[in-house]
């Protein structure tokens, strides 16, 4: 594509790596952080020492600490935050955009309470502003890996299959591929739940078990998420793809992983308010967690997985009961708790 202005709202590792993709395309690159001593060592020595540290970026990635500065007159602008700074994030950005803006978030998270997905909770910000179309970036992709350039594989999806395509366009390069996928309620929900299933394969790490926990973790936690991803809308083909299987299996088996290393320490025995202080970072997944825990209730839909990690997390029960709990449950069949999508005596799907 022609090359444009991309604005990246969130100088984290994901947003800098994502940064760093555009200005490999050719694209003039705008990248906004809090900090003003973040924005000025990116100027100055082109790195982030905190978030990416193993990664010099291109020198046509200008960064700043004021939002307006860093958004005006972007066609494209990439938000890059955690959850719970989408709806704050939004409301500055609103008198910012204009006919063609196009939004993509490169979140993966619920919104307690309101149980909404990201792309919801920015439409209902943006409700009476022009603009084109808000757009969801997803899949199997560690910053770490794609800031050095490792062949990386994600997903965009749209209501608005043109500006989808378009995004397609403005990230796709020879190490970085973009597929489209028309399912936007699957791509939100597989991103945001894989990171329960981490958390979970993290803590089991932390107690010692082995791979073949970690094979049924991620199994049955592909059938919880399927589970609810069907009775929200989702298209079930979507959580064998990248932002279901493929995130799913990254998140859970790498170091790189924030929410697989908050539950290894959990699994070791450390309070959750420890293991938080110490990870230094957003783990999306806690957060998620009490979300989607209230939301399966609300939609009556089965997630043992986890309810058992809502125990460890914000009831206290400790790590090893709570497996003894899961293998404990009533005997089933695979194939109907797999993708029957609600509990007994509710609506099936």
């Amino acid at each position: 594509m022609s090359k444009v202005k991309a604005a990246v709202i969130g100088a984290g590792s994901w947003g800098t790596a994502l940064a760093q993709v555009l200005a490999d395309n050719g694209h003039s690159v705008q990248l906004w952080g809090r900090r003003n001593e973040l924005s000025a060592e990116i100027n100055e020595t082109h790195v982030n020492s905190r978030y990416l540290p193993d990664v010099v970026l291109d020198p046509a990635i200008k960064a700043y600490s004021d939002l307006a500065d860093t958004a005006a007159d972007n066609d494209y602008i990439v938000c890059a935050v955690p959850t719970k700074a989408i709806r704050d994030t939004i409301k500055q950005l609103r008198p910012l955009l204009h006919a063609n803006s196009i939004l993509v978030h490169a979140s993966k998270g619920i919104e307690p309470g309101t149980f909404k997905r990201i792309s919801e909770m920015m439409e209902e910000e943006l409700e009476g502003v022009t603009y084109k179309a808000v757009a969801v970036l997803s899949g199997p992709s560690h910053a770490e890996e794609v800031g050095i350039k490792q062949p990386t594989t994600v997903a965009v999806s749209s209501k608005d299959a043109e500006a989808a395509a378009s995004v397609q366009d403005l990230f796709m390069n020879n190490y970085f591929r973009v597929y489209t996928n028309e399912d936007m309620i699957g791509v939100e929900i597989g991103g945001a739940l894989k990171n329960i299933i981490a958390l979970g394969i993290g803590m089991t790490d932390g107690l010692g078990y082995g791979d073949n926990t970690k094979a049924a973790l991620m199994t049955r936690g592909l059938a919880e998420i399927t589970r609810l991803g069907v009775a929200l809308g989702a298209n079930p083909m979507t959580f064998i793809g990248l932002s279901g299987l493929g995130d799913l299996i990254v998140t859970c088996t790498s170091e790189h992983s924030r929410n697989w290393r908050a539950g290894r320490l959990l699994g070791q025995g450390k309070k959750l308010d420890d293991v938080l202080d110490e990870m230094g970072m957003v783990v999306e997944g806690v957060r998620t967690t009490k979300a989607v825990f209230e939301l399966a209730k609300t939609e009556n839909v089965e997630m043992p997985i986890t309810s058992a990690l809502y125990s460890v997390l914000f009831e206290e029960e400790p790590p090893l009961q709570a497996a003894d709990r899961l293998m404990g449950r009533m005997k089933k069949n695979e194939e109907e708790s797999s993708f029957m999508g609600r509990n007994e005596g509710g609506r099936k799907n």
